[in-house]
């Protein structure tokens, strides 16, 4: 299964982006997708989650600006991200975790840069 991560670029503040994963095979191999971000000499940190019950999650600092969603019959986990700040400057990763386990399994895409400056 590979996660192929799409749609990072440079915006100006105020600005919008959408991320798109396509995930090769089904959508439904994973428990559940995400997207983390790890910015310039910062630990990577989950921006967003949904789980294949479609229960959803966002960090705080997020919470109102982006938007996860999933698209069952593309295989594909889109973040729209809206209001865009500095501080969401980051390489943005595709993740789909398998749980069930003592220790999940992380499938992880490239990452996708988003510079959000102007």
């Amino acid at each position: 299964v590979q996660l192929q991560a799409s749609g990072g670029g440079l915006v100006q503040p105020g600005g919008s982006l959408r991320l798109s994963c396509a995930v090769s095979g089904s959508i439904f191999n994973f428990n559940a997708m995400g997207w983390y971000r790890q910015a310039p000499a910062k630990q990577r940190e989950l921006v967003a989650r949904i789980t294949s019950g479609g229960y959803i999650n966002y960090a705080d600092s997020v919470k109102g600006r982006f938007t996860i969603s999933r698209d069952n019959a593309k295989n594909t986990v889109y973040l729209q991200m809206n209001s865009l700040k500095p501080e969401d400057t980051a390489v943005y990763y595709c993740n789909g975790r398998l749980t069930g386990r003592a220790i999940p399994i992380d499938y992880w895409g490239q990452g996708t840069l988003v510079t959000v400056s102007s």
